[in-house]
């Protein structure tokens, strides 16, 4: 089993191979480094040693020798050692898609989406490759590419792996693919599901010792990870400091719950038509995918309970973000109240469009039923808050609210909840934020908020949140639909308003 050096010289009278005893294999750079093992017997019971090499220097090959040794008991491992990447992406879908057929194995939501990685992805980018020949270069090769679709980069890179990757993605099941560049979420998803296949073909398969992809992932481009982004309140003093600077004091930012509940009044006195929406997420924050993403039948106002199970990303939909993602989250009575208004504004809306109406099945929609477009509900949610501040500047200039009203076409109503309060500058996510922050500040179990929010973990939620909650929790009096203050209304504070216990 030790490493030998040998040649393909041939002797100039019997032409054969010279092989380990060629005169000029003390010679630089001339032949290679091979190793032979025992391996298995065969099924007749031969005995086999098989070679492996050329290697330039005898230190791959030992290497190489230490894998193959690692696997030499296995005789499946030798009879695997041909398999590409693309016949067990293939192989392992099979097992998955019948386990998943006696109703024990993965949700079709999933089993979808790992196909969608194998046939975009998988097979286009990798699936030529051996498994036992895959390194981690070829799965950063294979990110790398991912990032350069539908971006400028991609035109003056003419790689094999991108024209694969391009090719792929032109049309699946007839139609064309969308043509947004992959987020950094996406590249993840696809490495997951790549990390398993290999996982399973060291451990399960025995094809080889190790996981390739282990270790290939870092954050977006991969550029070291940064510690993440916590939340900042707007105080009093943070927004007096905004508005004489414009200076924004941290790139999350949250509202306190006084400048909530006027953003929330302001959107319904504005009749803001997904007003829904943004109540929803001030209250319990969803994540913007997972709003759009909601079925109505994962929502039941009877019970109380909206089941989230899926997220739409970009065009098309996909699972949660995370495990932890599928979650119910109860609702108060408020926001009961307030979708059951949406829901008969739905209806009004479908009577008014007739045959046109395309009911999409979703709980947010476009007033003709198509499914939103996740950027939309950011899109309403800057103009709201632009329209806020533009009101507040008009009223600064002595303007009536009368005329206000009528140059922004908004109710009389709005512009008087605007005068009220400034609405600092926040992101639609950060609606989100803003509802972890309040359930703590309220008082409400950290086990609770964790699961309401689908987090990992409920040590993650209490890291990203607890300081920005004890700023805040000087305010918190009331519980849920109660902490939010709102305008002209009388909430009831009761044992029923957070769910107690599991």
């Amino acid at each position: 089993m030790k490493p030998y050096k040998a040649c393909s010289c041939r002797n100039p009278q019997t032409k054969r191979l010279l092989g380990k005893k060629c005169p000029n294999l003390t010679k630089k750079g001339h032949g290679g480094w091979y190793a032979r093992y025992e391996a298995p017997k065969s099924a007749e019971g031969t005995r086999r040693q098989p070679r492996v090499g050329p290697y330039t220097t005898e230190t791959e090959c030992k290497k190489e020798l230490a894998k193959v040794l690692g696997t030499a008991a296995n005789p499946k491992a030798h009879d695997e050692r041909k398999t590409t990447l693309g016949e067990y992406l293939e192989r392992r879908y099979a097992w998955r898609m019948s386990e998943a057929e006696t109703g024990e194995g993965l949700k079709k939501s999933t089993l979808e989406a790992e196909r969608e990685t194998i046939d975009l992805y998988g097979n286009p980018g990798l699936g030529h490759i051996k498994v036992v020949d895959l390194t981690d270069e070829h799965f950063r090769e294979l990110y790398a590419a991912m990032r350069k679709l539908n971006r400028p980069e991609e035109k003056g890179d003419r790689s094999e792996i991108l024209r694969r990757l391009k090719d792929a993605r032109a049309t699946r099941g007839g139609r064309r693919l969308h043509s947004r560049p992959l987020s950094e979420s996406r590249i993840r998803r696809v490495h997951a599901v790549l990390h398993g296949v290999l996982t399973d073909a060291s451990k399960l398969s025995k094809i080889r010792t190790d996981n390739p992809a282990d270790g290939v992932w870092r954050s977006k481009g991969g550029k070291r990870k940064q510690g993440r982004a916590k939340p900042l309140l707007w105080t009093a003093e943070r927004v007096e400091q905004w508005l004489k600077t414009g200076v924004i004091p941290a790139k999350v930012m949250v509202w306190t719950s006084d400048q909530c509940g006027a953003f929330l009044d302001f959107a319904e006195a504005s009749e803001e038509r997904l007003y829904p929406a943004f109540h929803l997420d001030a209250y319990y924050g969803p994540r913007r995918g997972e709003l759009v993403g909601a079925e109505e039948q994962d929502l039941s106002l009877e019970r109380k309970r909206l089941h989230v199970l899926q997220a739409q990303s970009d065009d098309e939909l996909d699972d949660t973000k995370t495990e932890a993602g599928y979650r119910q989250i109860p609702l108060d009575d408020e926001t009961v109240r307030v979708h059951r208004a949406w829901h008969k504004r739905k209806l009004e809306e479908r009577l008014k469009w007739g045959e046109l109406y395309q009911d999409s099945g979703r709980v947010y929609v476009y007033e003709d039923g198509t499914a939103l477009k996740p950027e939309y509900l950011s899109s309403r949610f800057r103009i709201l808050l632009e329209r806020h501040a533009n009101i507040r500047a008009r009223a600064a200039e002595k303007w009536s609210v009368e005329r206000i009203a009528r140059k922004y076409r908004t109710t009389e109503a709005a512009v008087e909840v605007a005068l009220r309060l400034t609405l600092p500058p926040i992101r639609f996510h950060d609606l989100r934020h803003g509802a972890a922050t309040m359930l703590i500040a309220a008082g409400v179990d950290d086990k609770f908020v964790s699961e309401v929010l689908g987090h990992a973990s409920v040590s993650f939620t209490k890291d990203v949140y607890a300081v920005v909650a004890e700023e805040l929790s000087e305010d918190a009096t009331r519980r849920i639909s109660a902490f939010i203050p709102r305008q002209n209304r009388l909430m009831a504070v009761g044992a029923n308003t957070v769910p107690s216990g599991r």
